[in-house]
């Protein structure tokens, strides 16, 4: 992480703050409404960075690809990377999250949070990597909402099962591209495979007491999940509204490992660090979903629909009715979608501008909509009903095939 920051800082995309800032609003205040890399030198005594992955730039930076061929190159990647133990973590001390400049993002929030800590869980042989939002409890332990249905979820109810405990290891601090790597629907166990492919090929890691792989981080957590539960909530979501108060699962933490003078990173609930590591890697998911049915060009979660709910896809028709085959395969590939569009090539999906103008020009409402009532939707969008179903709506806003002369855009070129 630290060299990524330097690479940034040297092309002037780092800002670094001297002076004195808190954990509680003050910080979090600060990384609002910017996609730059905040560093904070003095975050109540300690070193801090916010919207590490803030941007799409950031990202295509740290893949050392250009924007616009993001998606198409995050769709091409095979899980084919290799991990490679260097033996064990060294260094091992007491824990104490007190030491940590961990934040207080909203008012309403319950209390401090880890909004970027991977959660690497081993289980019969599978390791398992995902961000889990944990909110501190004491010195010892979190509260961490464990999605039903993913693999931390499934890993943990099963040992508990068992009448066992689940080992895992927290990592905040790493390479962003392992970040982006834990955000994303691999096959199962293919997390640190994954990483190591974004970044060219390798991945070193080392082992913790329990067994667990981490790679480097500036610090890391080492502990297990057991079948206590405490109340965790309200915290902001992605959508910038509180999501409500559950009880969720204990992490007990046994063992602190910290570089010196580590740098803590922090990820803005509903910012764009959160939007973008929660959306863009379901972009090629989608993509190569839409690749199956038609020629797809491009695919963006808009920032607008949360980074998450709403996405635009340009496609090359090949057939009249790709644009809603387009909409059902996206929906399939990503069932937190709740709205759709699909657009044509001359469209730049980056624009908001140019795609309702697509959607002004060229979407006729009794025949290019397509409303799918009584669906799964996304439990982040505070419109689901309380059987977790919603309604989702695709907008084909492609030109008629055989029609394109009516469609025709004046210019110069």
């Amino acid at each position: 992480m630290r060299d990524f920051i330097e690479m940034m800082r040297e092309r002037g995309l780092v800002r670094d703050i001297t002076e004195t800032c808190s954990t509680v609003y003050e910080a979090p205040r600060m990384a609002a409404g910017t996609g730059e890399i905040l560093f904070f030198h003095d975050l109540e005594g300690r070193r801090a960075v916010m919207n590490l992955l803030g941007s799409r730039r950031s990202l295509a930076s740290a893949l050392g690809i250009g924007e616009r061929g993001l998606v198409p190159h995050l769709a091409a990647a095979s899980c084919s990377g290799t991990v490679t133990c260097d033996g064990a973590l060294s260094g091992r001390r007491e824990p104490d999250l007190s030491l940590l400049p961990i934040m207080k993002h909203f008012p309403k929030d319950a209390g401090r949070y880890i909004t970027s800590g991977i959660v690497f869980a081993c289980q019969d042989g599978v390791e398992n990597a995902s961000i889990h939002r944990m909110m501190v409890l004491d010195e010892r332990r979190v509260a961490a909402r464990l999605v039903e249905g993913r693999h931390t979820h499934t890993m943990h109810g099963r040992a508990v099962e068992r009448g066992e405990t689940l080992p895992i290891a927290v990592t905040i601090g790493t390479h962003p591209l392992v970040t982006f790597a834990s955000c994303t629907r691999v096959p199962e166990g293919k997390e640190l495979a994954y990483a190591a492919e974004l970044l060219g090929g390798e991945i070193r890691v080392r082992e913790c007491p329990n067994g667990v792989l981490v790679p480097d981080a500036e610090i890391v957590l080492e502990g297990f999940i057991g079948a206590d539960r405490a109340d965790e909530g309200p915290f902001v979501d992605i959508t910038g509204t509180y999501d409500p108060i559950r009880r969720e699962p204990v992490i007990e933490f046994t063992g602190m490992y910290v570089k010196d003078d580590p740098i803590y990173h922090g990820i803005l609930p509903s910012g764009d660090e959160h939007r973008l590591l929660m959306g863009a890697p379901y972009e090629p998911k989608i993509y190569r979903a839409v690749g199956e049915v038609t020629g797809v060009k491009d695919v963006l979660l808009t920032r607008g629909g949360a980074g998450y709910l709403h996405a635009v896809i340009q496609i090359k028709k090949r057939t009249q009715g790709d644009g809603k085959n387009a909409i059902l395969a996206a929906f399939a590939a990503h069932t937190s979608l709740k709205h759709v569009v699909v657009v044509d090539e001359d469209i730049d999906i980056r624009d908001p501008d140019d795609v309702e103008f697509a959607i002004a020009t060229r979407v006729r409402g009794d025949t290019d909509l397509l409303i799918v009532p009584g669906v799964r939707g996304s439990s982040l969008d505070p419109t689901r009903l309380p059987d977790g179903t919603n309604v989702k709506v695709g907008v084909d806003a492609t030109m008629v095939m055989g029609e394109e002369h009516r469609f025709i855009r004046a210019g110069w070129s």
